[in-house]
């Protein structure tokens, strides 16, 4: 699966288009980590286990997308876009969404890696 914020992929042709596609979850903080952040707001720096939160939320909402655009038969998703939005006291939602499509050509990987599926970001 090809995965970009573009709408067209150099080098390629899209076949079909099979629509939307997206992907969301949502998360609530950890105690402790909540603990943590307010302690770590207090002396300024990156809260780690926010960062890890949303790193991991990310990638649960990417891989739900990309279930959804290989049940259509898509082999690309073009034009992705991420959002966030708070949903209720300590919970945040993570949506990702963009077009599923079926692409040929001569499209050579020049990416980097989703290590977790081997797809090409690009």
């Amino acid at each position: 699966m090809i995965l970009t914020n573009t709408e067209t992929i150099h080098g390629t042709e899209i076949l079909n288009t099979y629509g939307i596609v997206y992907g969301s979850t949502i998360r609530t903080k950890n105690v402790f980590v909540d603990i943590g952040a307010h302690i770590k707001n207090m002396f300024g720096g990156e809260l780690r286990g926010y960062t890890q939160l949303l790193e991991e939320s990310r990638s649960e909402a990417t891989e739900r997308m990309i279930r959804l655009a290989e049940e259509k038969g898509a082999n690309a998703i073009i034009n992705i876009r991420f959002s966030t939005s708070t949903i209720a006291m300590n919970a945040a939602e993570i949506y990702v969404y963009g077009t599923a499509v079926k692409i040929s050509g001569n499209y050579v990987n020049q990416a980097p890696l989703n290590t977790s599926r081997n797809t090409p970001l690009i």
